[in-house]
């Protein structure tokens, strides 16, 4: 999914996606949706592979989208977009490269969510909501901050709704997890079947049941 935040192709209308307030052709006194968040609802979908990356970020897309070439089932990834005709500067003020170490945070499996230019900062759990912290402060070590585990989709969906300003935009694979396929399930379903009662017979099978002659 290209996410610019807008309706570019119909010359720049307001998107699910695009952030409360904001004003265009449709919406001239800003818009009074809260946008939605699209790896929440594949989140929702039970997708087995989730991730966000960013079209500017070349080496990052790559990676991302490797890896989601590589998933065995159905895998989404949200990119992040710029539209420089109906809104030039999208995600500008978290992915220029002067400011995205301090307000992105990539995500890497088995790894504490630091960020920062220094690495000093982090997200740790407070209760159940994320907060940030800086290394150092109050006694904070690395062993305070929350591990990323793409298997948990507690913490994917979390992430799914932390966002700048409020946090730094998470980037990588929210979600990887293995599991059956619908393919694989229905063909296993169809070789049991098969086993238990034979080879199939179309013909018998249109013959069967309740048929009557209309004369």
């Amino acid at each position: 999914m290209f996410n610019n935040r807008i309706y570019g192709l119909t010359k720049g209308q307001a998107s699910p996606t695009s952030e409360l307030g904001k004003v265009t052709k449709s919406s001239p006194y800003g818009t009074v949706d809260y946008p939605v968040s699209p790896l929440a609802v594949a989140l929702a979908a039970e997708a087995t592979f989730i991730a966000r990356s960013v079209d500017t970020h070349t080496e990052h897309l790559q990676a991302t989208l490797e890896r989601a070439g590589h998933h065995r089932g159905a895998a989404f990834v949200e990119v992040l977009q710029n539209c420089n005709i109906f809104n030039d500067g999208a995600h500008r003020e978290f992915t220029d490269r002067e400011v995205r170490d301090d307000r992105m945070l990539f995500l890497e499996h088995g790894k504490p969510m630091l960020f920062g230019k220094d690495r000093d900062k982090g997200i740790r759990l407070n209760g159940h909501q994320p907060e940030i912290v800086t290394l150092g402060e109050g006694g904070i070590t690395e062993a305070d901050i929350l591990v990323h585990d793409e298997t948990d989709p507690l913490i994917a969906f979390m992430l799914s709704h932390i966002y700048w300003p409020q946090f730094p935009v998470p980037v990588g694979v929210f979600r990887s997890i293995s599991r059956p396929t619908h393919d694989q399930m229905l063909n296993d379903q169809l070789a049991q079947a098969t086993a238990a009662h034979g080879v199939g017979d179309l013909a018998r099978l249109l013959n069967a049941g309740e048929t009557w002659t209309v004369e």
